[in-house]
């Protein structure tokens, strides 16, 4: 299996083992151009929301394949979950970042315009991001077979942060910190989610630093160097997910 394709609508149509699922238009055409797929094969189709149905292809069209389901699973979302907040960077340094961390088990991305942000989303800018990296994340999502495609809200200010870190447990990655993400406890049990805080690469301002700490948010580090912005979330996720034992 090389790949997990996507039919959005899965879950409204029959998708029990022994009935046959039919995947069109784009995706069928990347399932059978892009990655070969041939009649007798086992692939998996998902609607990106924890459903996922397996099985053997049974026919193969330019755009269509079908697929003859052997197994139907509805996977829990993981509890707590991770949220990105990705300061918007110069360059594809933020994609990067996205894609990564959506290989890397978030469950949604944030973009934040930080002070320090090279890059600038206005007018007709913001869609126009929130619709690549939500491209971004869906593909992502394929390439690493994972039940659930993140949801990349609408880019924060400074003060869309401080809300979030008042209702979720925040964590900001900051050099300076004096206390190390390797030794942050995730072993209370609780559900409440994660969010990771990255910044730009001219880095997090004192006055966002501070805002965000007043509302409840915990500066941590994390080696002895300074990662750019397109790995030092990838690098702070790896840690959480073994340090909640899913890796």
């Amino acid at each position: 299996m090389s790949s997990l394709f996507l039919r959005d609508d899965l879950a409204a149509v029959p998708h029990g083992v022994g009935d046959v699922v039919r995947l069109a238009g784009d995706e069928a055409r990347h399932a059978v151009t892009v990655n070969r797929m041939r009649v007798g094969e086992h692939t998996s189709i998902g609607d990106g929301q924890g459903l996922v149905v397996t099985g053997v292809v049974t026919r193969v069209e330019p755009r269509e394949l079908e697929l003859a389901v052997e197994t139907a699973v509805m996977h829990p979302q993981p509890a707590p979950s991770l949220v990105l907040v990705q300061a918007l960077a110069k360059g594809d340094r933020d994609e990067l970042a996205v894609q990564t961390a959506t290989e890397l088990g978030v469950s949604a991305v944030v973009p934040w315009q930080a002070e320090r942000s090279v890059s600038r989303w206005s007018g007709p800018k913001v869609a126009k991001g929130v619709e690549r990296w939500s491209s971004i994340v869906r593909e992502a999502a394929k390439q690493s077979i994972r039940p659930f495609v993140p949801v990349v809200s609408e880019p924060a200010d400074l003060a869309g942060l401080r809300a979030l870190a008042a209702a979720n447990r925040m964590l900001v990655l900051e050099p300076t910190a004096t206390d190390r993400l390797s030794e942050v406890s995730f072993t209370d049990g609780s559900d409440v989610p994660v969010l990771l805080v990255v910044g730009p690469e001219g880095g997090i301002s004192p006055r966002e630093l501070e805002a965000l700490a007043a509302a409840g948010a915990q500066a941590v580090r994390l080696g002895p160097e300074v990662l750019r912005t397109s790995s030092a979330g990838p690098a702070a996720l790896a840690v959480i997910n073994a340090a909640l034992g899913r890796w």
